[in-house]
């Protein structure tokens, strides 16, 4: 198996099937990437430890104020150690749509916002936009951006690799 470790499912690090909801897994921490401007696991080494830490729940930190809740609760569902509980990709795609077009219209943009979106929960439109505004105030209060981020571990590794010696020794123990 190739890949980037921090981004491949903990069942796959266990020597499962490669399946969709691996795929979601791996969304979550491009989520990630994309709400805190970290790669996961920046700051340790991409070994065997990592591997059994995926495998036994360890996910990223993420600050509840770098990203909006309802964005930080999508991500964690791809997380979930359980294949069987993460979204499947058309749930993820219909939550983009309405987090895009909840942060894009506004009022005046209310009746396009409701026929995009095929729902009548106009208030739900409005928390998931104010939830966008704040984090990007945070980000930029902060000087939160990729340029800003703390050194990377040595062995840190983001450009895909073999990684079946960390599985095989996963199936040893």
């Amino acid at each position: 198996i190739y890949g980037v470790m921090p981004y491949v499912a903990p069942e796959v690090l266990k020597g499962k099937d490669y399946t969709e909801a691996a795929d979601i897994y791996g969304l979550g921490m491009v989520m990630y990437f994309i709400a805190t401007g970290k790669q996961p696991f920046f700051n340790c080494a991409h070994d065997q430890n990592l591997a059994l830490n995926i495998c036994n729940g360890i996910r990223p930190e993420i600050n509840d104020l770098e990203a909006p809740k309802c964005y930080i609760d999508l991500i964690k569902r791809c997380w979930d150690s359980n294949p069987v509980n993460r979204p499947k990709a058309t749930e993820v795609e219909e939550l983009v749509k309405l987090f895009y077009y909840s942060y894009k219209y506004n009022k005046s943009h209310e009746l396009d916002f409701k026929m995009i979106m095929k729902i009548e929960k106009v208030q739900e439109h409005y928390e998931i936009e104010k939830q966008f505004k704040e984090a990007e105030e945070f980000k930029k209060s902060n000087n939160l951006t990729v340029e800003n981020n703390p050194i990377t571990h040595s062995q840190a590794i983001y450009t895909s690799q073999l990684l079946n010696p960390f599985i095989n020794d996963l199936l040893k123990m």
